[in-house]
């Protein structure tokens, strides 16, 4: 597959950016659109990376920008655990090792083809400090090699106006359980 945007497409998501951006200037820092832009413009295959986190829902934006590696980092702002991202177990080991009912894929892979990284529960927990997010689901956050060893995962959502941690075995899925992504251009 192709991971590159046609021209048209391009256009059409870098105005939907902006348009988000414009919309939400109270998550900006010092953050200037015209320069994002020039990043993602020169930076094809983070546009498509991008356009696959807005067509499953995950509504991207640019929260942070990091000085130490000077880059913009997107993260899915959607209010819920981005919708075509949920009922997935943790990783590509734990869908292989379910025998029965198998979903259709895992997060971890999903967000490796997606060319996005999932989040870890430090960037969970930094997005909620922007907006409330996963107010009614969960999702998914990057699990130690220590738990994932040990046949868990874990993942965080917010209640109660305060961002919960839990553990699963790493092949539960839910049908309100996906998980978020960022990606640094």
């Amino acid at each position: 597959m192709a991971k590159e945007l046609s021209q048209l497409q391009s256009a059409a998501l870098l105005a939907l950016l902006k348009k988000r951006f414009e919309d939400h200037m109270e998550r900006y820092k010092n953050m200037v659109w015209v320069n994002v832009q020039a990043r993602l413009e020169s930076n094809s295959g983070k546009l498509w990376s991008l356009n696959e986190m807005e067509t499953t829902g995950g509504e991207p934006d640019v929260l942070r920008y990091d000085n130490n590696t000077d880059e913009y980092v997107f993260y899915d702002c959607a209010p819920e655990s981005p919708a075509g991202r949920r009922s997935l177990c943790y990783d590509h080991e734990a869908l292989n090792s379910r025998k029965t009912n198998k979903p259709k894929n895992s997060a971890i892979h999903l967000a490796t083809t997606m060319g996005i990284e999932i989040l870890t529960e430090d960037a969970y927990r930094d997005i909620q400090n922007t907006e409330h997010f996963d107010l009614k689901t969960s999702s998914w956050v990057k699990t130690s090699e220590a738990i994932r060893k040990l046949g868990g995962a874990i993942f965080c959502d917010r209640r109660y106006d305060t961002v919960f941690v839990y553990h699963n075995g790493a092949e539960s899925y839910y049908a309100s359980r996906g998980f978020r992504g960022c990606l640094r251009v």
